[in-house]
């Protein structure tokens, strides 16, 4: 109803004005504000500084100014990545009341007191792929890629083919052990992170919008989609040798990012994406 949407838009401009407001600490944002007026996720605390959760959605959400967006990721590179991993905050919790912050009753390096909940690290490369960033979101994402570790089990000693709940940071003894395989919301946002943005393959209401953020080293790729009953066969290649950058379905251009919604009785649609 266009009454309803008034309303939630309004409510949405008031929601973003306070976190202007008061959310950002200059170059990250704050993850709360507690009944007692601490804040958690600030320059001035000695615990728990950067929380990844408020950076990563923050550039998701759209709430993040482009220079917030970019120093935002740059907090995540520079203080919650690991070779296993970005970190859900750090540094890690030790002398906070367990009233206050229940992190604390995890060892340094595990779960929610600065370990890596693999449940996030999708969050971190969608937006690192909104920001264009091919590279950045790739590494993150083989960080915590289960077969990434295929020569390294090891390190960490859990199922190759799974997804683990978490993993123990550098801030662990153990780091890159992984723990709690099974249990978790990671193996479905890995999918979304690499086919939806890395690929950049996503369904909308109207056809399949191919948008990818590739790594510089990849030449491009070839995917197969099955989406609403048609067989969507992908070919996404560099530009190069004089041709043209864009997208043409079944040989003829396309204007745009989005391959429509095939005709009555189509079986099969190739869709072939250039990239500049």
């Amino acid at each position: 109803m266009p009454a309803e949407a008034a309303w939630a838009l309004t409510e949405r401009d008031q929601v973003d004005a306070s976190i202007q407001a008061v959310g950002w600490d200059g170059d990250w944002f704050i993850w709360a504000i507690g009944e007692d007026g601490t804040v958690y996720g600030s320059r001035q605390a000695a615990e728990g500084q950067v929380y990844l959760n408020t950076q990563v959605w923050s550039v998701i959400s759209g709430a993040a100014t482009p220079v917030q967006a970019g120093r935002s990721l740059r907090a995540v590179r520079e203080r919650l990545a690991t070779p296993y991993g970005l970190m859900l905050c750090a540094p890690p919790f030790h002398h906070t009341p367990v009233d206050v912050m229940r992190a604390v009753v995890f060892n340094p390096g595990i779960k929610e007191n600065a370990g890596i909940f693999n449940h996030t690290q999708g969050w971190a490369v969608m937006a690192a792929c909104l920001q264009g960033d091919g590279d950045l979101a790739y590494d993150w994402y083989r960080a915590f890629m289960p077969a990434a570790y295929n020569q390294r089990a090891e390190v960490r000693q859990c199922e190759p083919y799974v997804q683990a709940q978490t993993t123990y940071s550098t801030y662990s003894p153990r780091a890159g052990n992984a723990r709690t395989s099974w249990l978790t919301g990671a193996a479905a946002w890995a999918y979304v992170s690499a086919t939806q943005y890395i690929l950049g393959i996503r369904p909308e209401l109207d056809g399949l919008r191919v948008t990818p953020c590739l790594p510089a080293a990849w030449s491009g790729f070839r995917a197969e989609r099955r989406f609403r009953g048609v067989r969507y066969i992908i070919t996404v290649e560099r530009a190069g040798g004089g041709q043209a950058a864009g997208m043409w379905v079944d040989g003829a251009p396309v204007t745009g990012t989005l391959a429509p919604l095939p005709p009555a009785g189509a079986s099969e649609i190739n869709v072939l994406v250039r990239l500049g």
